[in-house]
């Protein structure tokens, strides 16, 4: 039975990489250079931990918390709130006997609560690791199997009508562009703005309280961080159409590839299509790059996202995100968010 042979924090930068590396299902955004990127707008504090196992494995947990909260009372993720996906990566692959291992050193650990999210395609491992304790809050994620490349993903995963939307796209008059400039980010953000107002009306949400979610959730300076500072891990594709900005997704991209964010200014795309083509177009990326897979992030219960995504072949992975609490104060926020959804009538569209 193997145990914890040492535990490190702060987190060597040659460890990190070097384990990020040789994982296979890791996620950009558990790398080191997406924690530069969280690190960049001074909200949080790295608290990352490797592991060195008495079997030679070695793992990394990817670990914030807000700062410059004393860290005896502050939360710890991994990751923060619409930062991606986090939990271990491994040299080699884990075991449930190493990840509750781990998980028993983070109960050891000071802080309010350890909530984390990790990569939805680790979930039978992480199912089988619970101890006592912790309690798993069930989730969506999609994703898209890459394999066999662009023309096996074209012919056999993509849905004919996806095809069709796509070709339609081709011939809208579209203009494509893809980078990490600082224009491509604030025109990001102003359709971003414009979405804001099309989801509160489809989830019967007042309009103001949405416009400060979104501040909340992405405020420029976060989408600037997560393009400028993630060292080309990410990356804006933006459709024009009559020089206007109609449609934008943000991809991060490494050894797998991860769509996060999309938004939209439905009157100005019209039937072009847009979204369809972006998608196409970072997915035939993602395949030329190497990528295995494409995530397509969390869905929930939205019927509409988890059929835009199953358009283009990507298949529901059920997950959790695992907690742990030893003053329940993000039991208390979950609460709280859903008495004030229900006061409003929320609507998940």
């Amino acid at each position: 039975m193997p145990s914890i042979a040492r535990a490190i924090s702060p987190v060597p930068p040659d460890m990190w990489d070097e384990v990020y590396g040789a994982d296979g299902h890791a996620l950009p955004t558990q790398s080191r250079m997406w924690r530069n990127a969280l690190l960049a707008g001074g909200r949080f504090r790295d608290v990352s931990r490797a592991y060195e196992f008495t079997d030679g494995r070695r793992m990394v947990l990817p670990l914030f918390r807000r700062g410059p909260l004393a860290q005896l009372w502050s939360g710890r993720r991994s990751p923060p709130p619409a930062w991606g996906f986090g939990g271990l990566i491994s040299a080699t692959p884990a075991e449930p006997r190493h990840v509750r291992l781990v998980l028993d050193d983070l109960r050891r650990q000071r802080g309010t609560f350890v909530r984390i999210r990790p990569n939805p395609l680790d979930a039978p491992v992480w199912r089988a690791a619970m101890p006592t304790g912790w309690e798993g809050l069930s989730r969506n994620a999609h994703v898209l199997d890459l394999s066999g490349g662009m023309d096996t993903v074209w012919r056999h995963r993509f849905r004919q009508g996806c095809r069709a939307n796509i070709r339609r796209a081709e011939r809208a008059g579209l203009d494509i562009e893809c980078g990490t400039s600082e224009e491509l980010v604030t025109a990001f953000h102003r359709l971003l703005q414009q979405s804001l107002e099309r989801w509160a009306h489809k989830q019967h949400e007042p309009a103001a309280l949405a416009r400060w979610r979104g501040r909340r959730r992405d405020p420029l300076e976060k989408l600037r961080s997560m393009v400028v500072d993630s060292g080309g891990l990410a990356r804006v594709w933006l459709a024009r159409k009559d020089g206007e900005p109609v449609a934008a997704i943000l991809v991060i991209k490494d050894h797998q590839a991860h769509y996060t964010r999309g938004v939209m200014d439905e009157e100005a795309a019209g039937d072009t299509h847009a979204n369809y083509l972006l998608q196409f177009l970072a997915i035939k990326d993602a395949c030329e790059s190497g990528c295995r897979h494409y995530h397509m992030g969390e869905t929930g219960d939205s019927e509409s996202l988890a059929f835009f995504k199953s358009r283009f072949g990507a298949e529901a992975v059920p997950y959790a995100e695992y907690r742990f609490q030893r003053i329940p104060v993000a039991s208390a926020g979950d609460q709280v968010r859903w008495l004030v959804k229900r006061a409003i009538g929320f609507r998940d569209a």
